[in-house]
């Protein structure tokens, strides 16, 4: 069992078993929200190589064992499907839902129980990463088929979520998350 906690401790998700995978995501929209997290007063989530650090968990796997009323959920627009959730009893990014059957967990809520980067996503760099894992500039195979071997592990379902409660991202101005 590993415990993905806030930066206050307040808030508390245990997760089971091994983890689907563990990545750093270059994308547009992992950027663009770290850089929304900070305007919201929270630490970076960036990388030394400006990748977002996440391991992948299973949302059967996943449950919140304190804190769930500290969650905020963000949407980068109000058609993304994807979430991304802060607790906001210290600011700390907690993990990216993507509306499938798995969570993203920021690295830095697992502290040193976080497993090491295997691979990094759309990856844009022609340089090297500094730590030397694999790059690609889009989504990984391997990584593909990890998911949906965990999908079919979990029957094809689609776990639900305790409803978290949602806001929008603004582009410009900080929000209070008191």
């Amino acid at each position: 069992m590993t415990l993905a906690t806030c930066s206050c401790g307040q808030t508390q998700f245990e997760l089971a078993g091994t983890p689907i995978a563990s990545a750093a995501c270059h994308c547009a929209s992992c950027r663009t929200a770290a850089a929304r997290f900070v305007q919201l007063g929270a630490p970076s989530v960036l990388d030394a190589d400006g990748g977002v650090p996440l391991t992948l968990v299973r949302k059967d796997r996943v449950r919140c064992v304190s804190g769930h009323e500290h969650l905020r959920a963000y949407r980068l627009t109000e058609t993304t499907k994807t979430r991304r959730v802060l607790a906001r009893c210290c600011n700390s990014p907690m993990f990216i839902d993507p509306g499938a059957h798995w969570l993203s967990f920021f690295h830095d809520r697992l502290g040193s129980h976080a497993p090491p980067i295997e691979m990094r996503l759309s990856r844009v760099s022609t340089a090297p990463p500094s730590d030397g894992v694999p790059s690609s500039t889009t989504i990984s195979p391997r990584l593909v088929w990890r998911i949906f071997r965990a999908w079919a592990a979990m029957g094809f379902r689609t776990p639900k979520l305790e409803p978290i409660e949602e806001a929008q991202f603004s582009a410009h101005a900080r929000e209070t998350t008191a």
